[in-house]
């Protein structure tokens, strides 16, 4: 038998939304087939009969499911979806020792272990499974769209490719080889310095307190992670991060490769004013480019909103949650 970690889940709410009385919610767990155990919210539609279409739903890179992917897995039960919104591997309340750490492979990985469950799950039609990646994970969306034949729709929403921002920079400033290796061989001594010091040396979340000169995106992150608005105990982006060496595979592993190869449909939802809006433009143009299958994808561009306001809405509900509804209801039928 497969084993299941024992987790100490927390059942009060202590989400940064308030609870819906549209749905029943509960607690759940899952393996991945690296034998981490992962911890997720379901949210289940009240007094819903039949198998239920189903979404998974992970990110931003660096939050718990407390946060932006909860809202969007409760929003979407509201509206007929089983949802889940899980912890990545090494985060929240999930499992996988050492903490902090990421991985392309097993992150993709956390995707398809929820796919499994809720293949598995009594209440879903196993025909009928999307997923939702926010921020960073909507790069890892992506990629286990690429790699999982039975995800019928993704939505990447105000996505980073992260393989492309750790080798690159921000903005593709730091796109050279000479960059690149100073990047790689100060990660290789953090490597001893921390086997030395017998613990992983934190990289720390976003910045506190905030630089009077700090950039747009920045003053973005700030005003989410380290506010009432966001802010929460377990999110590595409200505290101290994640481990400098924690994304360092991301370096020479790019997991948009074989993107223009997915067949099933694809929406990206980026907001007009948000710094990261190339990664969803360039991440639309490879997908389809030379593609045989581009009748089902989608870039939906949301005017003036910036990176955070997919995070929750910000002050003038920038989710397109109708479009989402619209999208796997189309695309899960």
């Amino acid at each position: 038998m497969i084993k299941v970690e024992s987790l100490n889940l927390v059942i009060d709410w202590d989400k940064t939304f308030p609870k819906s009385d549209k749905v029943d919610h509960q607690k759940v767990t899952f393996v991945n087939r690296y034998g981490i155990t992962l911890a997720a919210d379901m949210y289940v539609p009240k007094n819903a009969e039949g198998k239920l279409p189903a979404i998974a739903v992970s990110g931003p890179f660096g939050a718990v499911k407390e946060q932006c992917s909860g809202l969007y897995a409760q929003t979407m039960a509201e509206r007929g979806f089983l949802t889940i919104a899980f912890d990545p591997s090494f985060t929240g309340e999930s499992g996988g020792n050492v903490r902090y750490m990421a991985s392309p492979d097993i992150n993709t990985e956390d995707f398809m272990a929820a796919v499994d469950f809720l293949s598995l799950n009594e209440k879903v039609d196993p025909e009928r499974i999307g997923i939702i990646g926010i921020c960073g994970w909507g790069g890892m969306a992506l990629n286990t769209a690429a790699l999982d034949t039975r995800i019928k729709a993704t939505v990447a929403a105000t996505m980073y490719d992260m393989t492309r921002v750790n080798a690159n920079g921000y903005f593709d400033s730091e796109d050279n080889e000479e960059a690149r290796y100073q990047k790689k061989a100060a990660m290789c001594a953090q490597r001893l310095e921390d086997l030395k010091a017998g613990e992983y040396k934190l990289g720390g979340g976003v910045v506190d307190p905030l630089p009077e000169d700090a950039p747009f995106f920045v003053k973005d992150y700030y005003d989410y992670y380290k506010t009432d608005r966001g802010y929460h105990k377990r999110s590595l982006n409200s505290n101290g991060g994640w481990n400098v060496i924690g994304c360092e595979s991301f370096m020479n592993q790019p997991i948009l490769k074989y993107t223009n190869e997915i067949r099933s449909a694809v929406l990206i939802i980026h907001g007009e004013k948000a710094h990261s809006l190339y990664f969803g433009k360039d991440a639309y143009e490879n997908m389809t480019k030379d593609s045989k299958y581009t009748a089902n994808k989608e870039l939906m561009i949301i005017p003036n909103a910036s990176h955070t306001d997919l995070y929750d809405g910000g002050d003038s509900n920038y989710i397109p949650f109708d479009k989402l509804q619209s999208f796997f209801e189309e695309n899960l039928k």
